[in-house]
């Protein structure tokens, strides 16, 4: 008997996605799948969310958004943004990616790539607008884009974005951004460049504030149901995955097969309850190969116990775990350990498939 798995309902991804991208409109929505799609897995999840009409995928590391593209295909277009090595960089032209490209070495970089490639890359150009989380600074902007302008003339790239990352701090601040933003497309279109999309919210600030959408919104844990760490719930959206745990001892209180080593936090014990058969149940504590749960009538071998998910049952969901354990909601998604089987609930897809799949 497996004791514990990740369920991940699909179907409610894709009602997740059609909410947002409604929301977003006539911005474009670009769904996050970095780390293996919040550790939910890139093939599913790229699947259901071109099942919902996503046209646009992205993310921090390579080998996510490669398997992304590969499972699109042709019918979305997949950015990465981590600055890569040039064997890295060669690898995602021939892939199909687009890149991101917020350092003028790395720009340069991009450009001996498509010599042995024998390709033109599609680049996205990031500015620095405060947040200092990679990007060129505004004083060297005017000579960055003078340099893309010169390789894109050779014929080595084409820029088809401008885009930053923003802090979501405060009001103040990300209208600070944002200003910055305008002045570098600006400066951009007078180095001759004419990008298709610009981009600078994501979850958040994109869902908040429409002036922040312009062309294309990056949006990942909004998508996957996960709302911002004390902020209220979206509307439409819900959590897509449930970690479950059976019962595998009883005595004074029922043992469950999840502990830390699966990732679930240890600091969990005592501050948060579980959904049990029985109705919500308190966590005792969380040891490292399984997890102790406060007992209910009936209780027997096999049970189901809901550790996070949704909250239909009274469960935390993710944002709650990590609420409850002083980190964001993504965290407990990201922890559960690859050796925890994914579980998907396939539901209603156009090819008509309902089964769970392992």
């Amino acid at each position: 008997m497996i004791s514990a798995e990740l369920r991940v309902d699909l179907d409610r991804l894709r009602r997740n996605v059609r909410a947002v991208r409604a929301r977003m409109a006539p911005a474009e929505l670009l769904v996050v799948i970095k780390d293996d799609a919040y550790a939910q897995g890139v093939e599913p999840i790229v699947t259901a969310a071109l099942d919902a009409g996503a046209v646009w995928f992205g993310g921090i590391d390579l080998p996510s958004a490669v398997r992304a593209k590969r499972t699109a295909g042709d019918r979305a277009r997949v950015l990465c943004w981590m600055t890569l090595a040039e064997a890295e960089a060669e690898a995602a032209l021939r892939s199909g990616l687009e890149v991101g490209v917020g350092d003028a070495d790395y720009l340069d970089r991009i450009a001996r790539a498509t010599e042995t490639t024998a390709t033109c890359a599609r680049v996205h150009l990031k500015i620095d607008t405060g947040l200092h989380r990679n990007g060129v600074r505004p004083e060297a902007w005017n000579a960055f884009c003078a340099r893309a302008a010169a390789l894109e003339r050779a014929g080595r790239i084409r820029v088809v974005g401008i885009w930053t990352h923003i802090a979501e701090a405060s009001d103040a601040e990300d209208d600070a951004s944002r200003s910055a933003f305008d002045d570098a497309v600006t400066a951009a279109e007078r180095a001759g460049l004419d990008a298709e999309v610009r981009h600078l919210s994501a979850s958040a600030a994109a869902w908040h504030r429409p002036e922040f959408r312009y062309d294309l919104v990056r949006i990942g844990a909004f998508c996957y149901g996960i709302r911002s760490e004390h902020g209220p719930d979206i509307p439409g959206v819900a959590p897509i995955s449930s970690l479950v745990a059976r019962v595998t001892e009883l005595g004074d209180v029922a043992t469950v097969g999840v502990g830390s080593v699966d990732g679930y936090p240890s600091s969990a014990g005592g501050r948060i309850s579980v959904a049990t058969p029985g109705g919500v149940r308190q966590l005792v504590r969380v040891d490292p190969f399984s997890s102790l749960v406060e007992l209910w009538d009936g209780a027997a071998i096999g049970d189901e116990v809901i550790m996070f998910g949704p909250g239909d049952a009274g469960e935390p969901t993710p944002t709650d775990l990590g609420e409850a354990t002083g980190t964001v909601g993504e965290e407990p998604l990201l922890r559960v350990s690859p050796l925890v089987p994914r579980v998907y609930d396939k539901g209603a897809s156009p090819s008509g498939e309902t089964p769970l799949s392992r």
